[in-house]
């Protein structure tokens, strides 16, 4: 008999083999959860709804130092981006460069996600702007938001409003409020609120006039692609079922296999990024989402780095303590 366990994920290329039953698993029956993101990881981080899902790796760490054990990460990375290309500023804004954001009025859905972690860290040790040099308004507020689930406090000097709740980082944008917003989630949902297409509207513009370019330029002096989202499993079901962590880890990375067969179309971005040689664009299996703490333990060890210098943990974790002993080695 199967073990049956309740699964959240988000939909993407690399897990929809796995929401659409592609790819079989071997001791395992998922009733699986297609939610966005912020939704997966506040009812995981309040109410342990899940057996298995998602999981921001900075709110993981923060509540792993905070000494809650619930969770076992697994090293599945379905979701990587340069994230400050993404940031958008208002057209009359005044703000031209990086520099710029010195003083300004920044929106950001979350404070402690990993995306807006990148994003802080990126602006200063790339272009020497502290994230004590900006004024942030979060979205997210009250019960609905990551931080009420880890004690979250502003750290000492950074400048940061809630949101109201009749408003939104898009309705502050569109109406001059803020100029500009370190990151942005179009998508509606049970924690997010905005639902507006950024790109399409006149009065905004990506701070980054080519975003490839800049992801080019990151890439190559610091050969990091940054993560954002990890797997978590309950403890109590890891050590219950010793070969469970890596059941679910081989059964995304099939997933991942499959869709990289399917769609090596995809691989052209990452060739005009430099992740792979653009000689190997169409070769089957050009892996531009590697799992696994080995070939991402740089990437771990920023965020990781990043969550001290931002003062968003104390007595971090480390990557040992955070995933599966079983699966350190791949």
């Amino acid at each position: 008999m199967k073990l049956k366990l309740s699964m959240a994920v988000t939909n993407n290329e690399r897990t929809r083999p796995v929401i659409d039953g592609t790819v079989p698993w071997e001791r395992v029956e998922p009733e699986i959860s297609v939610l966005e993101p912020g939704e997966i990881f506040w009812r995981q981080l309040k109410f342990a709804q899940f057996d298995i899902s998602e999981m921001s790796l900075s709110s993981l760490f923060i509540s792993a130092s905070l000494g809650h054990r619930e969770w076992v990460a697994l090293p599945i990375f379905t979701a990587r981006r340069f994230f400050h290309t993404e940031m958008m500023v208002r057209v009359d804004s005044g703000i031209t460069t990086p520099a710029d954001l010195r003083g300004k009025r920044l929106g950001v859905p979350e404070f402690q996600q990993t995306a807006a972690l990148w994003e802080r860290g990126i602006l200063q040790h790339e272009f020497g702007v502290g994230m004590r040099e900006m004024h942030y308004f979060m979205e997210r507020g009250g019960e609905k938001s990551h931080a009420s689930a880890t004690n979250f406090q502003p750290p000492p000097g950074v400048q940061l409003t809630y949101i109201p709740e009749n408003s939104s980082i898009a309705q502050m944008l569109l109406a001059g409020e803020l100029h500009g917003t370190l990151h942005y989630i179009s998508a509606l949902g049970a924690v997010d609120r905005s639902g507006v297409d950024l790109n399409a509207q006149p009065e905004l513009r990506r701070l980054f006039p080519d975003p490839i370019a800049e992801a080019r330029r990151y890439y190559a002096k610091t050969g990091l692609f940054p993560i954002n989202h990890c797997f978590i499993v309950r403890r109590e079901l890891h050590e219950a079922h010793p070969w469970l962590a890596r059941e679910i880890y081989d059964t995304f990375l099939e997933a991942k296999r499959r869709t990289l067969a399917r769609h090596i179309v995809e691989a052209e971005p990452y060739a005009r990024l430099g992740l792979i040689e653009p000689a190997a664009r169409d070769a089957l299996g050009s892996d531009i989402y590697p799992y696994g703490v080995t070939a991402s333990r740089a990437v771990l060890d920023t965020i990781r780095t990043y969550l001290g210098e931002q003062e968003l943990a104390v007595k971090i974790p480390s990557v040992e303590k955070i995933f599966a002993e079983q699966l350190l080695a791949l």
